[in-house]
Parts: C-alpha cells; structure tokens; sequence
C-alpha cells in the first residue's frame, strides 16, 4: 500500500481546501405565477407544482 512522503502543512492542507467555487442555483420561471423557483420544488409565491396547487397560500 502506497504511503506519502512526507506530511502537507497546514497552510498546505487550508489552501488545498479552500480551492472550490460556489455554483448559482438552477433557478427556473414558475408557469403559474412567472417568479424564479427552484427547479422540481414548489414555488413558495404561489404553492403549485406541476400545475397542482400543493400548498394552500393565503393571497390578502
């Protein structure tokens, strides 16, 4: 079994990390009520998904 050769530093180790990106999530338009929703979820403006009102929302 491999072993390394010697051990990383802790600045090393931090900055190996540290190296990744954040992603903007994959927003997508509501058919119902045309806000951004996220995809395969319930749009928490008007409650439908797959054009079945899932959740009851109170419009007053």
């Amino acid at each position: 079994m491999a072993n390394p050769k010697r051990k990383w530093s802790k600045a090393r180790t931090a900055r190996h990390r540290s190296n990744w990106k954040l992603s903007v999530p994959g927003l997508v338009e509501c058919p119902q009520c045309h806000t951004l929703k996220l995809g395969h979820k319930v749009c928490k403006a008007c409650g439908y998904y797959k054009g079945r009102e899932i959740v009851k929302t109170s419009e007053a």
